[in-house]
């Protein structure tokens, strides 16, 4: 891939505000990650900055549970294809590294993975809903 081509995404990333393009084209691959100081860096699994304490008026039972939030924005699915058993369920346990939902943005599947070992409480996103970047998805029980 050529320089002006580069310059071109470049260009496309910021008219349409991407932090993240990944193209293949003519079997190359290019991945663009845009990180400013003012906007937390977007990755496929969570960081700290994606793992939240949930306030206390928000608890049942006075339990300390963790919101797992979207680090994008795009699609969210909770199995790998249509029909498919669900990554997680309410009830499931899940460790960090676990694949927790896909989210779609422009056509490419990301998988969204645990930061945080836990029992999944709630599930808080309808399958096929949009999600916008930092919106809670689920509602974890720290082990």
């Amino acid at each position: 891939m050529d320089l002006d081509k580069l310059k071109e995404l470049i260009k496309f990333m910021d008219e349409n505000e991407l932090c993240e393009l990944e193209i293949e084209e003519e079997g190359k691959r290019v991945k663009l990650k845009k990180i400013s100081r003012e906007q937390p860096p977007i990755v496929s699994s969570l960081s700290e900055s994606g793992v939240k304490q949930i306030s206390p008026e928000k608890l049942e039972e006075g339990e300390a549970l963790i919101e797992i939030k979207a680090p994008m924005v795009g699609t969210f699915y909770r199995a790998p294809a249509p029909g498919a058993k669900p990554f997680v369920d309410i009830g499931d346990e899940i460790q960090p590294g676990d694949v927790v939902c896909i989210i779609e943005a422009m056509k490419l599947m990301n998988e969204i993975k645990a930061e945080i070992g836990g029992k999944v409480v709630k599930v808080l996103v309808e399958n096929g809903a949009p999600v916008e970047f930092g919106e809670p998805l689920f509602l974890v029980r720290p082990l």
